[in-house]
């Protein structure tokens, strides 16, 4: 009879990306079907708050199968529609990524979108302004956050005031702590949420300025050293960008990457200084890095289809993460609990 396989524990760092998201839920759906791999902690920004959130009440409800039916509905509320399956299968023969952009760019509503963007505000609407994605983060049902089983959670979410990230955890889960991190400010008005220890409120906006997602939470002493990031905002992209489209784009990738790119520049430092013995092991956290990413996807896609959720994206990207994934696990499985699958050293260099 075979040994009783290893269970290895893992931190995931979900990054946000509108619709892009849908790459990370093809990737934890992957990852349930694991059951050598256990999630320990879970930090999360934006669309990766919302994939956070849906593993996190799933399992809690119904173990691996729930956090797959959960992730399911999340996505398909987010496509407006009934079964994904349908159009996974049509996908097969509808058009490229790159063309989807192509088409996106050059579209009259959109180009009007982007230049009305520019000169108006949520706060025009008055009281005709409704949050698009309330009632799908409500659908999540946040009640349960303050259960101690499960993996922990942590949602980042930017206060407007101080321009200080705020990361909040567990039982301080709520729609709006959702709602919050995923607020991107040219769309949606500011989630005003009341610290109920000094009574302040505050304004707070998109998680993704200050962490995208944040990696510090994830260092406690009792989580595991191994923290994989699932990557949707390519680290690089070839070429300059020069018209205004492309240029908007690569500075919203780029933005949104700052803050991880400090954190992981930290993380070898610390690795550095750990291997150097310049501090004693143990009096610092040696955190193994692996990520899970498609850059080649997702340099043919653009800020624009971030924020179209078609139920064709969504399943394209879906199969996307499911296969790289796979190719993750399959390079780097035996590498986790022992050492990192990303040099960090070479990617700074």
């Amino acid at each position: 009879m075979a040994g009783a396989k290893t269970v290895k524990r893992i931190n995931l760092a979900l990054q946000g990306g509108g619709a892009h998201g849908a790459f990370t839920w093809g990737v934890l759906d992957r990852l349930l079907d694991h059951e050598e791999i256990e999630i320990a902690g879970i930090s999360g920004t934006s669309a990766g708050a919302l994939n956070g959130a849906a593993l996190r009440t799933g399992l809690l409800r119904g173990g691996r199968e729930g956090a797959r039916e959960a992730l399911n509905a999340l996505w398909e509320k987010m496509g407006a529609v009934s079964d994904m399956r349908i159009n996974a299968w049509m996908t097969q023969f509808g058009p490229t990524t790159a063309m989807m952009t192509k088409w996106l760019e050059a579209s009259l509503p959109f180009s009007f979108f982007g230049s009305f963007a520019n000169m108006s505000s949520p706060y025009h609407y008055g009281p005709f302004y409704k949050n698009p994605l309330k009632p799908i983060v409500e659908d999540l049902d946040c009640s349960g956050m303050d259960e101690e089983n499960g993996p922990r959670l942590y949602i980042s979410t930017t206060n407007v005031r101080t321009g200080k990230i705020r990361v909040f955890s567990n039982r301080e889960v709520t729609t709006e702590v959702i709602l919050a991190s995923a607020c991107l400010p040219e769309l949606f008005q500011a989630v005003e949420m009341t610290d109920p220890e000094t009574g302040i409120t505050d304004a707070f906006w998109d998680g993704g300025y200050t962490g995208n997602p944040a990696l510090f939470p994830l260092f406690e002493p009792d989580l595991p050293q191994d923290v994989v990031i699932v990557n949707i905002n390519p680290l690089e992209r070839p070429g300059t960008p020069t018209t205004p489209e492309e240029i908007q784009n690569r500075i919203n990738e780029i933005s949104f990457n700052s803050s991880m790119l400090r954190e992981l520049r930290a993380i070898q430092f610390v690795r550095e200084l750990i291997a150097e013995k310049r501090v004693s092991r143990g009096s610092m956290k040696d955190v193994l890095v692996h990520m899970i990413s498609d850059d080649a996807l997702m340099q043919d896609l653009s800020a624009r289809t971030k924020l179209v959720p078609s139920p064709f994206l969504l399943s394209r990207m879906k199969g996307a993460g499911q296969a790289a994934c796979d190719a993750f696990l399959e390079a780097h499985f035996d590498k986790i609990g022992t050492r990192a699958s990303v040099n960090l050293r070479e990617m700074f260099a």
